[in-house]
């Protein structure tokens, strides 16, 4: 999560989205009173000035706006530009399952996937109470249960979503691809027609506002 009074955003981390190569890119013109907020190079460097801010809830990586609420005036949070990436939820999901396969850190989705197939994995019931509360729009809601003005990006029409946001910061920047997970080229050979299916209602909500499709 990036938080600028400078320029004017907050740039929400939803996981597993092309997140920190977008991170990276705004980082590397990040201003002085910049809040980076994540486990990049620039944000370990700043982790000290986090400690005195007074927000709502967890301060992390992909903390939500409902998180952050408290760390600058409310009035000032909701004038900046929300900007987020999204990206077709059956590819997500691959990489997210094959991304868990490789991490050590102790939590339920780390030792579902290194214990389950992919399939196991999509069919568990924490796998599927997860990704049915936490849809896109659930990280850029406030604690009053009201979804903020976003920027959307797709992860699909990268260029082409990108060009609103790039006329608000005022510059232009390439995005390289850091923090891949690997995982098979293609993410349709993953599913079957009932895991197809099953994703599709767990992620009913983004599939149909953003005009996803398998």
């Amino acid at each position: 999560m990036i938080i600028s009074p400078g320029r004017r955003f907050v740039f929400v981390h939803v996981p597993k989205t092309g997140g920190t190569s977008l991170t990276l890119a705004l980082e590397a013109r990040a201003m002085k009173d910049d809040i980076l907020i994540g486990d990049t190079p620039k944000a370990q460097r700043r982790r000290k000035r986090l400690k005195g801010l007074q927000a709502r809830g967890r301060l992390w990586k992909h903390a939500t706006l409902a998180d952050i609420e408290g760390v600058l005036p409310q009035e000032t949070l909701e004038a900046m530009q929300v900007v987020t990436l999204v990206r077709n939820p059956w590819d997500r999901m691959v990489s997210y399952y094959h991304w868990l396969r490789d991490q050590t850190f102790d939590h339920p989705a780390t030792a579902l996937a290194k214990t389950l197939n992919f399939a196991d994995f999509l069919r568990h019931d924490h796998t599927q109470r997860s990704f049915s509360a936490e849809h896109f729009g659930h990280y850029v809601t406030g604690s009053d249960g009201a979804e903020r003005p976003a920027l959307f990006i797709r992860l699909e029409h990268l260029a082409q979503d990108l060009r609103p946001f790039e006329a608000h910061l005022g510059f232009s920047f390439d995005m390289p691809h850091y923090n891949s997970s690997r995982r098979p080229g293609g993410y349709r050979a993953l599913y079957d027609s009932d895991t197809r299916d099953l994703l599709g209602r767990m992620c009913a909500r983004d599939i149909a506002r953003f005009g996803y499709r398998f």
